[in-house]
């Protein structure tokens, strides 16, 4: 009878321990390596997954972007935070409006997912320094991704600021993210500093408990495993397909010899970068790939993925392989759900792979999103289709007005506007850093201190221009000093006679030996290896001054286009009483930004390639009234200055920037 007792006891409280994991009030997710799984509220799961980035999504498209994703059959989503878009200054905080991560992660719980968060501090994501704030660099000693004090102590303030936000919304608090990941690849790092990953650990767990599932990515090479992984951190892997699957998770068997099998980042395409093809990769491949690793009962996260939307400046990052190479400003690297929120076959392939091993949910899958072809536009204030055209004022043809007008004015003549705290003083050349501009462009003047009859050659020392330096001498454009690239001009010019360069950063890397990528000038000019001297240093504010209007009022001249060197060019268009999403394209036009409505759209190199337009959402157009444009054309704008509307991008033309691209 005692033997009796005693085994109904066990059963009691079996009963109990299971009806106490499953109720909402004991919610967990853990990891069970006994039989290599996760338990979610106690019982076997698996996730499928696909990484989404909010900070690259408008607003008003996350929950059209969010129910695809649903419908497409993943049960969680992969959330990176980029702690460079929310602490913009030192202290300075920003969570409104598109940065508004507690809202979006809120409507993800609404549509029923679960989420994987990458808070980072570093999280790569081919995002401008991988996510860290470029203002770290303004201490020159400072060391990232290591146990240095200075990086440490500006880690810790930022994780006091986010985690707690985090918290009330893990999975056993009752909320819906399962998993936090710590750092990011940091196996491909240099600095293989396991004291910066114990830090990383100690501030994870006092912030956010200990019940959190913590864990870390890396590649399946050994070497990188081994500097990327920590007890206490659970070790996932990621590779693409055309992976050998077996050998893939061979390699997180020899870090982590049970629990669950977890790709946490499956390439369904890949980056592109400036001067190179459009990355394709193709459906069949792709959902093959995602087959075999679903047949082995592991979790997935689907990156560079279904679910990544447009960028826009100061964002894209770059990577270094041996030389900078920075990426384009779309980020839809053939993407199974496009830049403008589409369904591909690609995304369809994935669905119904994920069909075989999982129910769908009930329904259709929700169409594109609508767009429209607005056509022509001339950059003038004033109507861009002048008499005797018979079209609507959003829509004209170049030959029916080949001398169309526009506003526009040198970058040099309104640096009073884009200026206005005036310039700074120095004897040599300044860095972005020490002249604490974070992102954009900085004009460098100075003028000859002596005659220069003969072609004498302009340059500077190597690695000392980054990213991109345009050259003006008497505001006359001279050429362009690119990092990597062309590195001297010929000049000629008389004493006195002003000398003016324009620098861009193009993105700070984002992936690579090394994070600490400084812009500007990193070393002093020189004609014919004659140092020149006594500067004046111009940080700009453009973004604030288009946002203001103050450029549209600064713009008084007239022309029918074809000018060369740094200028902006305005104007505006109305459309036909909807704001539908559009492609702009610069038939042209050679590299430069644009603007519509205040809101920066990002880069375009239509000489360069592979991009050939920039996504514009309908969410940044206006109905009913007139929408203002401002491009800054850092080389040469074509005569006339004209856009085209599309309703459809275009990829995969890259051409050399001598050559005219074709309308």
């Amino acid at each position: 009878p005692a033997r009796m007792g005693l085994r109904a006891l066990a059963l009691l409280l079996a009963g109990a321990l299971l009806h106490t994991q499953a109720s909402p009030s004991a919610r967990s997710f853990q990891l069970d390596y006994e039989h290599n799984c996760f338990l979610k509220d106690g019982v076997p799961f698996r996730y499928v997954s696909g990484s989404i980035h909010y900070a690259r999504v408008p607003r008003p498209a996350w929950r059209d972007r969010l129910l695809k994703m649903y419908m497409s059959g993943l049960s969680a989503v992969q959330v990176y935070v980029p702690w460079n878009y929310h602490e913009t200054l030192p202290g300075v905080y920003d969570f409104t409006g598109n940065r508004d991560v507690e809202a979006f992660l809120d409507l993800t719980a609404e549509l029923g997912f679960l989420v994987i968060l990458r808070p980072g501090p570093y999280i790569c994501a081919e995002w401008e320094m991988g996510g860290l704030p470029a203002w770290l660099l303004w201490k020159p000693d400072i060391i990232l991704r290591t146990s240095n004090p200075a990086y440490l102590a500006a880690v810790d303030s930022w994780l006091h600021i986010l985690l707690p936000k985090i918290k009330p919304r893990l999975y056993h608090q009752g909320g819906n993210i399962i998993s936090v990941q710590v750092e990011n690849e940091y196996g491909s790092y240099y600095a293989c500093d396991y004291g910066y990953l114990r830090h990383l650990l100690g501030s994870f767990r006092a912030l956010l408990g200990s019940e959190v599932l913590l864990f870390t990515t890396d590649s399946t090479r050994a070497e990188e495993l081994r500097c990327g992984t920590l007890q206490g951190l659970y070790a996932t892997v990621d590779f693409g397909p055309g992976s050998n699957v077996t050998e893939a998770f061979g390699a997180q068997r020899r870090v982590e010899p049970k629990g669950p099998l977890v790709n946490s980042e499956y390439y369904t395409g890949w980056l592109d970068y400036w001067g190179e093809a459009h990355a394709s990769t193709s459906a069949a491949w792709v959902a093959r790939g995602l087959e075999d690793v679903l047949q082995l009962g592991a979790s997935i996260n689907m990156q560079v993925s279904p679910f990544l939307q447009l960028t826009s400046l100061p964002w894209p990052g770059a990577d270094y392989k041996d030389q900078y190479k920075p990426v384009t400003t779309s980020y839809d690297y053939d993407a199974p759900l496009s830049e403008a929120g589409d369904p591909t076959e690609k995304l369809f392939a994935i669905r119904t792979v994920i069909s075989k091993f999982q129910p769908l949910p009930v329904g259709p899958m929700p169409p594109a999103t609508p767009k429209y072809a607005y056509g022509w536009v001339a950059l003038r204030k004033v109507s861009a289709c002048l008499e005797g055209c018979a079209a609507p004022a959003w829509h004209c043809s170049a030959a029916q007005h080949p001398s169309l007008s526009l506003q526009y004015a040198d970058l040099l003549d309104v640096l009073d506007v884009l200026c206005p705290s005036g310039p700074i003083q120095s004897q040599f050349p300044l860095t972005f850093e020490a002249l604490k501009q974070v992102y954009g462009f900085v004009v460098y003047h100075t003028q000859l201190p002596w005659d220069v009859p003969d072609p004498a050659t302009l340059g500077a020392p190597p690695h000392s221009i980054c990213d991109r330096g345009y050259v003006m001498l008497q505001k006359e454009y001279q050429g362009t000093l690119e990092r990597d690239g062309q590195t001297t001009l010929n000049v000629t010019g008389r004493a006195g006679d002003t000398l003016d360069i324009l620098l861009e950063n193009m993105g700070r890397i984002s992936f690579g030996a090394n994070t600490s990528d400084f812009k500007g000038l990193l070393g002093n000019l020189s004609v014919n290896s004659r140092p020149l001297s006594n500067w004046l240093i111009y940080p700009l504010a453009i973004d604030t001054a288009v946002q203001q209007g103050w450029l549209h009022a600064a713009l008084p001249k007239s022309s029918s286009g074809g000018r060369v060197g740094p200028a902006f060019y305005t104007g505006t268009f109305e459309t036909p009483g909807i704001a539908w999403d559009t492609f702009v394209k610069f038939p042209g036009w050679s590299k430069g930004l644009l603007w519509i409505n205040g809101f920066n759209l990002g880069r375009y190199w239509t000489c360069r390639g592979p991009q050939q337009t920039l996504f514009v959402p309908g969410s940044v157009l206006h109905v009913g009234r007139p929408n203002n444009i401002t491009v800054l054309e850092l080389e040469g704008a074509p005569s006339p200055a004209l856009l085209l509307f599309l309703d459809r991008p275009l990829y995969n033309r890259t051409l050399g920037c001598s050559t005219t691209a074709a309308v």
